[in-house]
């Protein structure tokens, strides 16, 4: 049987913590490029159509801040890697500067070191990245793994991508460097990705391969296919396509699958440090791989949550999400945001616009889509997290947002203890009618604590938007596995 974990965290601290030296079989990591722009997760809307509610997914930009300075004073220090590696990092800092692609350098190095360490000596690591930052990189992997341990650089070709400029060459192609562990011996699975020959090329193949005194003769290697050239023609994740899950660097699973399938065996572990949407995970765990998955945000864990539910049913464990109370105060200490969007996976919200941005969230936090099959009416729920004070204000303001945006009504979830005005202005507040007749409270207000122990808001429709393993009980006081359900598919 196999599966894997899912760790929320710096994946520095997670290699260094969680995983065993020489333990994984492939690493598959695809970091953010360096290329200074801003990404954010598109949602989908009940209907199938792009939702309003975009959040930011991550910043493809680096500083050269304290921690920058500190990591490169660290890698100068032949003390804690090897000379070579220090030479090289202070000649590419002192290249390109003490800026973001410096910065950008120095945290891709001291990761990589990590990773080399965590893979088998008859293991692979394939990098994948554009041509914004290939080249720098190439060097460091060289440096790390060694001249010699360099496989391939492969090219994954997609035409079909977005952008016709007209002052440079469309630019349709990303870079994917292969290096092995040990030079002498690595995994390499040439029958399980071998592609058709053209019906044309096949009397030119067959006389290469006799001519050459291959072990293969006659047509045999031409029915048994050819090992693919390293430009791959893989089509892109397109916006509408069913595999879109809305994430703004989504990769083919087609182009996961020939990775794992070429360079692991069944049972083997695979690990992606940078899962985003986790196409490495989806793939590993279709192909019968352990893996493990690292990501910095819980919109990411929690889609590659969600989506291991919907492809094979398995609920992954988590490493770094708040299993109690005190847990879920650090988080909300830490970074604000994070803490929020955590909540609203716990009840199967959709996270609103990006609270960053003034202006944006117009008073929502999350929202919640509950659709009746039978007559197609979806009820829509508005969420407010709060981390801090919290006062009956709020939750005036909330039943004026859920009137403002014709919402069927609203939940406010807390870290504090609500008090008695604002259970009183809840209360008042009234009910609605759910999908079978009974009385749903208008607004609800839950804490973290009742969450984390089980006691679910009330849906209109079940268990609403939120898929449980089991089905929730009357009162909805569950203890049951929830998974988020954002609708991407």
């Amino acid at each position: 049987m196999t599966g894997g974990i899912l760790y929320y965290g710096d994946n520095l601290d997670v290699l260094r913590k969680y995983i065993k030296t020489e333990s994984i079989d492939l690493i598959y990591l695809d970091p953010p490029f360096n290329s200074k722009k801003d990404y954010n997760i598109i949602f989908r809307e009940p209907s199938g159509q792009p939702s309003r509610s975009q959040i930011h997914a991550f910043e493809d930009s680096w500083k050269w801040d304290r921690k920058a300075q500190e990591t490169f004073e660290y890698l100068l220090d032949t003390n804690n890697v090897p000379a070579d590696v220090s030479r090289n990092i202070k000649a590419m800092v002192d290249f390109v500067g003490r800026d973001s692609l410096g910065a950008y350098l120095v945290m891709m190095t001291i990761r990589l070191i990590e990773m080399k360490r965590v893979l088998k000596s008859t293991g692979s690591i394939f990098l994948h990245c554009n041509p914004t930052a290939s080249h720098y990189l190439k060097i460091i992997m060289d440096t790390i793994f060694g001249l010699g341990n360099f496989t391939n650089e492969i090219i994954w070709f997609h035409p079909d991508t977005p952008g016709r400029p007209d002052r440079y060459f469309p630019r349709k192609h990303d870079t994917i460097l292969w290096y092995v562990k040990n030079e002498d011996y690595w995994t390499f699975n040439d029958s399980e990705i071998r592609v058709p020959i053209l019906d044309a090329s096949k009397v030119r193949y067959r006389t290469f391969r006799v001519l050459g005194g291959r072990k293969y003769i006659g047509g045999k290697s031409a029915e048994m296919g050819k090992i693919p050239e390293d430009v791959w023609q893989i089509p892109a994740v397109k916006q509408n396509s069913a595999e879109a899950l809305g994430y703004p660097t989504q990769k083919p699973l087609a182009l996961l699958e020939r990775i794992i399938k070429a360079a692991s065996n069944k049972g083997d572990t695979v690990l992606d440090p940078f899962c985003g949407c986790g196409t490495a995970i989806h793939a590993a765990q279709k192909l019968e791989r352990n893996w493990i998955g690292i990501d910095i945000t819980h919109l990411a864990i929690n889609l590659v949550k969600n989506r291991l539910f919907d492809a094979f049913g398995i609920v992954p464990d988590i490493v770094g999400e708040p299993k109690d109370i005190e847990g879920a105060r650090q988080l909300a200490l830490q970074d604000r945001y994070q803490f929020q969007w955590w909540v609203d996976t716990l009840i199967g919200a959709k996270p609103f616009k990006d609270e960053r941005k003034k202006g944006a969230d117009r008073g929502i936090d999350g929202v919640i889509y509950s659709p009746v099959k039978e007559t197609g009416k979806v009820y829509r729920g508005i969420v407010q997290v709060k981390s801090g004070h919290v006062d009956v204000k709020h939750i005036r303001d909330l039943i004026g947002t859920v009137e403002r945006e014709k919402a069927d009504y609203g939940i406010y979830i807390t870290l504090e203890e609500p008090t008695k005005p604002m259970i009183k202005e809840a209360v008042e507040a009234g009910h609605f009618k759910g999908a079978s007749g009974q009385d749903i409270p208008k607004i609800q207000i839950l804490t973290v604590e009742q969450l984390l122990n089980g006691i679910w808001p009330i849906y209109p429709v079940g268990s609403g938007n939120l898929k449980v393993t089991e089905t929730m009980d009357a009162g909805n006081s569950s203890t049951r596995t929830s998974i988020l359900d954002f609708g991407g598919k």
